[in-house]
């Protein structure tokens, strides 16, 4: 009890009165950080639709020459990903800290797994000469549209790029928690970050659930 206690007072930080309150201003942040990255990908996102609308045909022809299958078994694997993370804080929650170090590997091992697909992906569209540059060509599209079908892959490298950092990220929380775990740290009166990594985790996965049928899906009955 001593040590639980000794864990609790380093935990709350001196500007707090409790730890409720602690973990209130912990979440509102992470809501704020979120709410600006939301705004980040909007823009982005906004970018894509509105030249999608103005090339319609040659975005179809580009999305159709993308790893359908791999962005699909993408989509599962962080889906898996947000299942783990989820177990991971309520176990944070019940205080069963083997448990919460379990889930954290499982999602880091996912998150893993969905880096190493995206970084074939990418080996792939560099030597298929789909990289936007002096050698960008792609099959199908008239010698005059080239700069468009440009486009589509500066988008796609920016979005998929940017979600892969934050990915990145992500991986690098998950083993500052896990490490923090196996030192005690998080019991069930505390496991604010773990609980705060959950959003963060949980947000990076939608974005991909936004950026699948974008990128993927959407244009390929126009082709």
């Amino acid at each position: 009890m001593a040590s639980q206690a000794h864990v609790e007072t380093l935990a709350l930080r001196e500007q707090f009165d409790t730890e409720a309150q602690q973990k209130d201003a912990s979440t509102l942040g992470m809501w704020i950080f979120l709410i600006t990255e939301i705004m980040f990908f909007g823009g982005m996102f906004l970018a894509y639709t509105v030249y999608r609308g103005a090339f319609p045909m040659v975005f179809a022809v580009a999305s159709s020459s993308l790893a359908l299958i791999l962005g699909a078994v993408n989509t599962v694997v962080l889906l898996c990903s947000s299942f783990t993370m989820v177990l991971a804080v309520r176990a944070a929650q019940l205080g069963q800290q083997r448990a919460i170090i379990l889930f954290l590997i499982l999602t880091l091992l996912l998150g893993g797994v969905f880096l190493g697909v995206k970084a074939y992906e990418w080996k792939d569209k560099f030597e298929e000469h789909h990289i936007p540059g002096p050698t960008f060509h792609l099959e199908g599209v008239a010698t005059d549209q080239q700069g468009h079908a440009q486009l589509f892959f500066s988008l796609y490298f920016a979005m998929t790029g940017l979600h892969a950092l934050h990915m990145v990220i992500g991986v690098g929380i998950l083993t500052f928690l896990i490490f923090q775990t196996r030192k005690g740290r998080y019991t069930a009166d505390y496991m604010t970050p773990v609980d705060v990594a959950g959003l963060y985790w949980h947000f990076v996965d939608i974005i991909w659930i936004f950026l699948f049928p974008l990128l993927y899906l959407i244009d390929r009955h126009m082709k």
